[in-house]
């Protein structure tokens, strides 16, 4: 990509740009869809449109290092400095990294179908000279695996060789002196095959057979980094990578191993258990593993920890709560865990930490509730079980961290009509308002975003009125960040609907001006709030105009200004 850096960058550009117009073509405003929609479709279309303007500077001198060495390919004496900075920013840093590099090379050529023969000759030659150095630099364990063979069929081969690969001693099992397939770790630190060392130890051996030393416990634990570097030898030595016992490769659930399904088995057996520090070990290995990747969160859901989770919740032990809370946090990452999360009536328990307890349990309680109030329907029961006024207490008194958790937390749970009025009776408003206004203003963004979603509900906008808000937002919109401006418009937009006091105030406040700029240089929903509320202003100012020269006239009738419509009522 670095040597075709033109050719790629234009492509992507051309999809930008095919992107952006397909949907400006969309006339969604039409459409009878919610005003949340709506404001995600214009936020897609201004990042289109940003991005379509937008280029990138491109790495100019590593380009032209990559060029230099196809020029020098055939010179000995070249800069090793160059080839080592080549290594680190390409990240081809062992010999998988170029088979991998070397097999992207032919599938681009290969989908092409172009005639390659020039390009193809120039990344060979530059990937040969790479890779004479990574080796040279930093040698693999024999040399035989510097000669192996491209795995790619039909690619250009770096080199060929047909010497059987050694296998390293650090990957073959002190007791049977065989390639491993699920090494584990014993408690000396030792890594064993797993059947090897079940065996010794069913036998009734209390030492660890490599160093003597007593074992301190029968437990193993999965050794996941080495068995990974043995499954990159393997490939890049064209060996066959060993399987483990139960693996299938057509298995839809989890690609746990059954080792590994034990494990966490055991763990979640020591959630049951009498032991305060059972569960304490537990609950912190399994928030651990909910939080390495995917296939653990599937797995540990499946053997059905979130029950036992959510029941420790409840737990007077501070730390197995907050251990708890957080594993619910990592195991929420999975989609299908969402649901299984609220149905096992876990939001009342996360509600309860909210509330009660540490610092750190607070914040990751705050954290899996915007995780879980992604799915619309878990909004409704989140707001019903009370989630909202601790969130406002978190967003008041948290640290930093905390702030933001109960900001987005807070922003997706009020999506959701019915939670609006809630957060507003709960006091989020003047917390909003302090937020905006401290000197260090590094909530502002989080809190614009907010009151803009809450000025479209009757008590918010009443509330966000009798806050003092006006002058605040003018300021907002006069020197603030181009997200921040629309947010402050937006808010400004509700406010002025029908009570001409605010029109009056935003005035005198020497809006105007802003205004102007906003529409001439704000971001698409920023001109399109601006818009609206100088046309408010506007009509104002003709309704003052026509009341001078017809006294007569009722003034209230003359001020009259239909109310928003329901189609509208949400627009932020």
């Amino acid at each position: 990509m670095v040597l075709e850096r033109e050719q790629i960058m234009n492509k992507f550009h051309q999809v930008t740009t095919q992107l952006e117009q397909a949907l400006g073509g969309v006339h969604y405003q039409e459409l009878d869809i919610s005003d949340e929609v709506k404001e995600q479709v214009e936020l897609v279309l201004s990042q289109f449109q940003r991005a379509k303007g937008r280029a990138d500077t491109p790495d100019a001198e590593l380009r032209e290092d990559l060029l230099s060495l196809y020029s020098q390919s055939n010179d000995p004496t070249i800069d090793p400095a160059v080839l080592r900075k080549l290594v680190k920013k390409l990240q081809l840093t062992g010999l998988y990294d170029l088979t991998q590099e070397s097999c992207a090379l032919h599938d681009m050529v290969t989908a092409t179908g172009e005639d390659p023969e020039e390009r193809i000759e120039k990344m060979s030659l530059v990937l040969r000279k790479i890779k004479g150095f990574v080796l040279t630099e930093t040698p693999v364990i024999d040399s035989s695996s510097r000669e192996k063979s491209s795995t790619c069929s039909g690619q250009v081969s770096i080199e060929t060789t047909h010497k059987a690969p050694v296998i390293p001693d650090d990957f073959r099992c002190p007791i049977s002196l065989e390639l491993m397939k699920d090494p584990v770790i014993v408690s000396s630190g030792q890594t064993y095959e797993r059947s090897s060392i079940e065996k010794w130890l069913e036998a009734g051996h209390s030492t660890c057979p490599k160093t003597q030393q007593v074992l301190t416990s029968n437990v193993i634990t999965p050794n996941y980094v080495l068995r990974s570097l043995i499954a990159q030898w393997c490939e890049m030595n064209g060996v066959e990578s060993p399987k483990r016992p139960g693996s299938s490769p057509n298995k839809s659930a989890s690609a746990c191993t059954p080792a590994e399904h034990s494990t966490i088995e055991n763990l979640l057996r020591k959630l049951t258990s009498g032991s305060p520090e059972d569960r304490l070990s537990a609950t912190g290995e399994i928030r651990l593993l909910a939080k390495r990747n995917a296939d653990n969160r599937v797995a540990i859901a499946e053997a059905g920890a979130i029950p036992l989770l959510v029941d420790l919740l409840s737990t007077p032990d501070s730390r197995i709560q907050e251990h708890a809370v957080t594993a619910l946090l990592n195991l929420s990452i999975c989609e299908d865990n969402k649901r299984s999360i609220v149905t096992s009536g876990a939001v009342p328990g996360i509600v309860h930490v909210l509330k009660k307890g540490s610092m750190e349990a607070r914040e990751n309680a705050a954290a899996a509730l915007f995780s879980l109030s992604v799915i619309d329907e878990n909004k409704v029961i989140i707001g019903t079980f009370g989630a909202i006024p601790p969130l406002v207490t978190l967003l008041s008194d948290g640290t930093q961290r905390g702030k933001k958790d109960a900001a987005t937390a807070l922003f997706n749970l009020c999506i959701y009509q019915g939670n609006k009025g809630k957060a507003v009776r709960a006091g989020v408003v003047v917390t909003l308002m302090g937020l905006l206004t401290e000197p260090q203003g590094s909530m502002i963004d989080e809190a614009l975003a907010i009151l803009a979603i809450l000025s479209s509900h009757p008590e918010g906008k009443t509330t966000i009125g009798a806050a003092g808000a006006v002058p605040v937002l003018v300021n907002v919109i006069t020197s603030g960040s181009p997200r921040n401006k629309e947010n402050a418009a937006a808010v400004l937009v509700h406010l002025c609907s029908g009570d001409q006091h605010y029109l009056v105030d935003v005035q005198e406040l020497g809006i105007m001006g802003p205004l102007l700029d906003l529409v001439q240089n704000g971001t698409e929903r920023g001109r399109r709030k601006a818009t609206q509320l100088l046309e408010r202003i506007n009509r104002y100012a003709e309704q003052q105009k026509q009341a001078q020269t017809e006294p007569e006239a009722p003034i209230h009738n003359q001020l009259s200004e239909s109310p928003p419509s329901s189609t509208n009522v949400l627009e932020c």
